[in-house]
């Protein structure tokens, strides 16, 4: 796959918001964002990291705020294409190619709109792997590089420059401009060469986002028929192991918007109601799976819950009482398992008192 159409939109968000683990912000408005830019401009080139030029400048651009927000502080088409604009000015040079902060729903879609509007090529790799909640957990960070020069686009056109040391002052920067610009904003950081991304990005996810999406979409129906579909397609990707840790009902959910975060926790009861429920905490993403005392699945593996009847993954803000509901949990890319990243991603990191225990060894 060379280019982006319009024929991969569809299983692009619908891919990306398995992988997102209930983040990335909604991907339904983004899509259609995203068709419009490409139906106006034309398909956007797909570039693999290592074809990327050395000394190409590369530079993520992604939606930085609190997922529900989105729902209602809604992104024009121009948006993107609008930061980027704002970034070159700023920094006085041209952008070879665009990246994506995360795999992660909108945010998967945020970057071919600005590619769409620039005509300029996107980066088939992404900063997770999946969606995570703070920009020090991205693993162009992680690898060292630096989250400034940056620019934030509000909705009202409004744009702010950043020039921090390190990139958990610039997380602290750009959450409470988020936070002041009502709740979600458009944010271009991170700018490296191509030869920092090669060695930062983790390779890959947006042509498998496509591929697993397409899985969803061809075995749409009950949830627990998509195990064997699932596992064939992560077993052969950078994942790994795909299991199903629930099925049941949520029987409670409540979230409130925290420091420009979407901070709370859901629980599922088993349909038969035998045994003891599952929780599931969430900071813009399902972070920690405990069935009583016993942790299940834990950040920086993915958990994602998907509705019982369709397969569809559900983003953390349109989960509610009374939905039938599976929940998958997914091994992490290896880049995640590493000391540097679990010094950023370990449970730890988000307040829960566990050490990181790997997917298959639970």
């Amino acid at each position: 796959m060379k280019t982006i159409g319009l024929e991969h939109l569809d299983d692009i968000a619908l891919g990306s918001v398995f992988l997102a683990t209930g983040g990335g912000g909604d991907p339904h408005v983004p899509k259609l964002i995203a068709r419009e830019a490409i139906k106006k401009y034309g398909p956007v080139a797909l570039i693999q990291p290592e074809d990327l030029a050395d000394d190409a400048y590369v530079v993520p651009i992604g939606s930085v705020g609190a997922p529900t927000v989105s729902l209602e502080l809604l992104p024009s088409i121009d948006d993107a294409a609008l930061t980027i604009d704002a970034f070159e000015k700023y920094v006085g040079r041209k952008i070879d190619a665009v990246a994506s902060f995360e795999i992660g729903g909108g945010n998967s879609l945020i970057p071919l709109v600005a590619a769409a509007g620039k005509g300029i090529p996107v980066v088939d790799g992404d900063g997770m792997g999946r969606a995570l909640p703070e920009a020090q957990m991205m693993s162009y960070a992680i690898a060292g590089v630096k989250p400034t020069p940056a620019v934030a686009y509000d909705y009202a056109g409004n744009t702010a420059t950043f020039e921090v040391s390190t990139t958990d002052i610039y997380e602290r920067h750009i959450r409470s401009y988020s936070m002041a610009a009502g709740g979600m904003i458009t944010a271009a950081e991170h700018p490296m060469t191509g030869a920092e991304l090669k060695r930062s990005v983790i390779p890959g996810t947006l042509s498998f986002s496509v591929e697993l999406g397409r899985t969803l979409r061809e075995n749409r129906g009950q949830a627990d028929s998509l195990l064997k579909p699932l596992q064939d397609v992560f077993a052969k990707s950078i994942y790994g192991e795909c299991r199903i840790i629930c099925t049941g009902k949520v029987i409670d959910k409540a979230t409130r918007i925290i420091g420009g975060y979407d901070i709370g926790e859901a629980t599922i009861e088993a349909f038969d109601g035998i045994g003891e429920n599952l929780s599931v905490n969430i900071k813009n993403e399902y972070l920690l799976a405990r069935i009583g005392d016993k942790v299940v699945a834990s950040v920086p593996d993915l958990i994602t819950i998907v509705d019982f009847e369709t397969g569809a993954p559900i983003n953390a803000e349109r989960l509610r009482y009374g939905q039938r509901v599976c929940v998958f949990a997914t091994g992490c890319p290896e880049f995640y398992r590493s000391k540097a990243a679990l010094k950023v991603v370990a449970p730890r990191c988000f307040g829960f008192n566990i050490d990181y225990v790997p997917l298959e060894d639970l």
